[in-house]
């Protein structure tokens, strides 16, 4: 087990952890607190001070006032800031991955090697593309002398999911800061803790007050402030399918826009000439990936008929040497999930899906005896009319269906309402591409699942979002609003 270093002990010794507010450090309006639990033990880590509406609207208005400054100073001075913040980030890269895994649940390993890095890389690519980027466009208009500028909206306000707190937060608030706009962050209630760690570090970077503001607290105070405040001028929420409908009606109501990152339930088509081994590996790896709990991993896995045997023998044994810990062990590879009501959660959809038909391949229908919150991976295997099929899980179980034609395979991946990722395995390149183009998603990848590259744009469609996506040039212009200015010529 890895010993915690004295930084991470120092903060959670804090009691209780409070918010980040107006560059300082202020504890909640009625000193409300929340127990933050490490999910491998069911041990208390420590406790995080609760917002009340009045701390949020606090928040909201610091950021509201901080912005014109934030605004008005050169790209290269907020990169300059940006990038001094993403330094002390990598500085204390190894007290995040901490955080992460006894907060998540995930591999120590899984945190250092993808969470950690990408999303201090986020902060830099950003800080990097405002200094490339004009946002001033001239317009070439007979008898007028016209131009589009792209200004950033204001006070930004960001709701967080609970499975990579920091790395979407970081891929939220890096561009929403670099092209100008002040934040007021909500992280998801049981995971807020390496998102509050962010506000350190902020502080000692130079942030100015006001531009980043992190206000713990239940969803349905300071989520609902934030969706509905007349000053916080964008709305970016990554979650569920079902919250996010909630706050884009919220938004619409206000006529403030809203990017919307849902869920997912992401098919891989596996056709007979793709190459085997390296399918039942990728897909292994894509669900045991945070221990499934990936909103655009593969979870329906469409085989094709010829070599669904071979394919399940080796994907079973891939995911039997799969080695299940505490996520603070080195060894680890896969952890815990992330609560108890979300290992009840996935029992319960595995033993619906049983009770529906569905043949349980691989796994158990009820918890390990752990004394955290394990789910061993599961596959289970049957028609599309299987809960299990149809709605999304969000843990290690996937499901397993076959086709004949590739148009069959098609119309499984195709008769949800989702849209987020989908892939296909084959070694025909033509076969491939056809396939991607025609599976409805915002990403078709080939011969792997969860690929993502800054400058490679990734969203969600359907019942899996809308409002651009993250991760490249349009994610900048996303929390940018469009200006034209036109004189007639005389």
């Amino acid at each position: 087990m890895n010993q915690l270093t004295d930084k991470v002990k120092a903060f959670l010794a804090q009691d209780p952890i409070p918010a980040f507010v107006n560059g300082t450090w202020k504890k909640g309006e009625f000193e409300d607190c929340s127990e933050i639990e490490n999910p491998a033990n069911k041990e208390v880590l420590t406790k995080v001070s609760q917002s009340s509406k009045n701390d949020v609207e606090d928040a909201i208005e610091a950021a509201d006032k901080a912005f014109p400054q934030w605004k008005s100073i050169s790209p290269q001075q907020r990169a300059e800031v940006l990038k001094r913040f993403a330094d002390l980030c990598e500085r204390d890269s190894e007290e995040l991955a901490q955080l992460e895994a006894l907060d998540v649940g995930k591999a120590i390993n899984n945190a250092r090697g993808f969470d950690v890095p990408f999303g201090i890389e986020c902060i830099r690519y950003f800080s990097d593309l405002i200094l490339e980027k004009d946002f001033e466009q001239k317009l070439e208009l007979e008898g007028i002398n016209g131009k589009q500028v792209r200004i950033p909206f204001g006070v930004v306000g960001f709701i967080f999911p609970w499975n990579f707190p920091l790395t979407l937060c970081m891929w939220g608030i890096g561009p929403a800061l670099a092209a100008g706009n002040t934040v007021v962050i909500k992280p998801a209630e049981i995971t807020p803790l390496s998102t509050l760690y962010l506000g350190k570090l902020a502080q000692e970077a130079g942030i100015p007050e006001g531009v980043i503001n992190i206000v713990p607290g239940k969803g349905s105070v300071a989520g609902e402030v934030i969706t509905t405040h007349p000053k916080v001028k964008c709305v970016s929420f990554t979650g569920s399918s079902a919250v996010g409908k909630l706050i884009g009606q919220n938004c619409g109501i206000h006529l403030k826009p809203a990017k919307l990152e849902l869920g997912g339930k992401g098919g891989a088509v596996v056709f007979e000439d793709a190459d085997i081994d390296h399918a039942a590996e990728g897909l292994a790896g894509a669900i045991t990936l945070n221990t499934g709990q990936v909103c655009c991993t593969a979870t329906r896995w469409i085989i094709q008929e010829d070599v669904v045997d071979e394919f399940v023998e080796k994907v079973k044994a891939n995911l039997q040497k799969t080695v299940i810990q505490p996520g603070m062990m080195e060894e680890c590879e896969m952890g815990p999930v992330v609560s108890k009501k979300q290992q009840d959660s996935i029992i319960d959809y595995i033993q619906k899906g049983i009770k529906e038909g569905a043949q349980l391949i691989l796994g158990a229908d009820v918890a390990p005896e752990k004394e955290g919150y394990y789910i061993p991976p599961t596959l289970l295997m049957g028609d599309q009319n299987n809960i299990c099929f149809k709605e999304e899980i969000f843990g290690p179980v996937a499901y397993i269906t076959t086709f004949k034609t590739e148009e069959e395979a098609i119309q499984q991946v195709n008769c949800l309402d989702y849209g987020l990722a989908n892939s296909v395995w084959t070694t025909s390149a033509e076969k491939a591409q056809r396939v991607a183009l025609e599976m409805v998603s915002g990403n078709s990848w080939v011969n792997a699942h969860n690929v993502f590259a800054y400058g490679l744009p990734y969203g969600g469609v359907n019942g899996s979002g809308n409002g651009g996506g993250v991760n490249s040039i349009e994610t900048l212009f996303d929390y940018t609003r469009g200006l034209t200015i036109a004189e007639p010529i005389a």
